[in-house]
């Protein structure tokens, strides 16, 4: 955590440096006035009554120093010792209100950078302390520390990189202002890069089952989405106390502190801000998940990608276990995911550059997700979408390269009256309840399976018709039109 330290804290500077105690990390500060230095000691922080250049009085290291007096002359002197005692800090100085020329040219000289008006001050200090961002996270401490007891870091079901990496950061800004947390999904992690991120990153993460009391918790945070009981097992009416998200929410979110930014790439990026602003080593393990969540949800930088998903990934670089990073993006393929995939080949239904399959029942429903990302490679095939059932659930997966369609739109429009439905424009993904028709025997298995192929491939089809009249080029170069009369499903 960043150690700062601020000598003189003049009238200009106080309000802001107040901000600065709300800030994780160590501040201490050296002022003549007594009311400052008792106001600081009374809100815990390290202040003592003494001039800003008395060495004796200095901590053993720093990383800012801020010399905030409001005389031009204390101000040059404390500069100069805190240069001596720190050439390695940055330096921030303020000139005062009565700097001559001479004075001016000799904190010019010693700091990295000088200001001359409270204005200036202010913003200079907003960069460090209260910009928009920096707001946020001002609101996101005050609700943290009011948390009595143990923080539940929720993460969607079955949760991807992002999602877990996000969970991870949030879990460390949280322990950094004294609050314990952990990190909890519903569901499995059973997409084989999922679970080699966790094995490889010896990560501690609690299952929960739905209809757990969660009353144990003294807090519940959501992350990577944002509404209780909406891709998640809490109840409905869990009140939340922080959500952080890069997706926009199809209803009103309601939580203590909100952070939702739709236009970054990832949920990671939004929780490599957080530890930028403070100055905090993020350390490997939650460095590599976060680079890893970065990755995965823009496809390695190509999907809806945006210039703060690059800063953050090149942030975190330095910090990361790179080849562990390359072992989790290499993982062995389970016989689950093979058989899933070789079924997904065998029923595939191709009409243009669109293909739907249907792999019957399931066991692991990331493997349908595994089979949609393979398919994809197929020639000619830019739009894939893989289906199967499990517990009474149909699950769709489906992902899209290079077209105009969206397909989570599609997949919503075909799908949402009949279940729940949404995603990206070139990954997606939906449940439906099979309803009555999961009572169906053991016996009737394969009648099952053609009902379910009527009903998900009819409606895909249907709607990727509506949707554009032209998906594809034939070999002949004529193009592929979708005329699907429904009395062939």
């Amino acid at each position: 955590m960043q150690r700062r330290l601020v000598l003189g804290c003049g009238t200009v500077a106080e309000g802001a440096v107040e901000r600065l105690a709300e800030w994780p990390g160590s501040l201490t500060v050296l002022s003549k006035r007594s009311g400052v230095v008792d106001s600081f000691r009374e809100d815990g922080v390290d202040a003592e009554r003494c001039a800003p250049d008395d060495e004796a009085s200095y901590p053993d290291d720093v990383d800012v120093v801020f010399v905030a007096a409001d005389d031009a002359t204390v101000n040059l002197d404390a500069a100069r010792t805190a240069r001596e005692r720190f050439p390695d800090a940055y330096l921030l100085a303020y000139v005062g209100s009565d700097a001559d020329a001479h004075t001016r040219e000799a904190l010019t000289d010693l700091a990295d950078r000088i200001v001359d008006a409270q204005s200036t001050l202010v913003d200079r200090l907003t960069e460090l302390t209260a910009d928009d961002d920096a707001e946020r996270l001002h609101r996101l401490y005050r609700v943290l520390k009011g948390i009595d007891g143990t923080l539940a870091v929720v993460t969607h079901d079955n949760p991807d990189p992002d999602a877990i990496a996000s969970a991870l950061a949030l879990v460390h800004i949280a322990e950094s202002v004294g609050v314990t947390a952990e990190v909890c999904y519903f569901g499995s992690i059973s997409h084989q890069e999922n679970r080699a991120l966790v094995n490889l990153l010896e990560l501690e993460l609690v299952n929960l089952e739905r209809g757990d009391d969660i009353s144990e918790y003294g807090g519940v945070a959501l992350v990577d989405h944002s509404r209780p009981g909406v891709n998640d097992g809490l109840p409905e009416e869990t009140e939340v106390d922080v959500v952080v998200d890069h997706h926009p929410p199809r209803a009103p979110v309601e939580a203590r502190f909100l952070d939702l930014r739709r236009e970054l790439g990832a949920t990671s990026t939004l929780a490599t801000d957080y530890l930028r602003r403070l100055g905090a080593e993020p350390g490997a393990t939650v460095a590599t998940a976060l680079l890893f969540g970065i990755r995965v949800d823009t496809r390695d930088f190509t999907r809806e990608v945006s210039v703060p998903d690059f800063e953050a990934a090149a942030w975190l670089v330095p910090h990361a276990d790179l080849s562990i990073l390359q072992r989790v993006e290499s993982p062995s393929m389970s016989a689950e995911v093979m058989d899933t995939l070789a079924r997904a080949i065998r029923n595939r239904d191709v009409r243009g550059e669109a293909l739907a399959t249907n792999v019957g029942e399931i066991r692991d429903r990331d493997a349908l997700a595994q089979a949609a990302d393979h398919l994809l490679n197929m020639e000619r095939v830019r739009l894939t979408v893989v289906y199967g059932f499990k517990d009474g659930t149909v699950y769709v997966s489906g992902r899209a390269r290079g077209t105009d369609v969206d397909l989570g739109e599609t997949l919503r429009e075909a799908l949402g009256p009949i279940g729940s439905a949404g995603g990206h424009a070139d990954m997606a993904g939906a449940q439906i309840p099979l309803g009555i028709l999961a009572d169906v025997g053991e016996d009737s298995r394969e009648s099952l399976s053609r009902v379910v192929n009527d009903v998900i491939s009819g409606r895909v089809f249907e709607t990727l018709e509506d949707a554009t009249r032209t998906l594809g080029v034939s070999e002949d170069g004529t193009d592929l039109t979708f005329e699907f009369p429904m009395e062939e499903w």
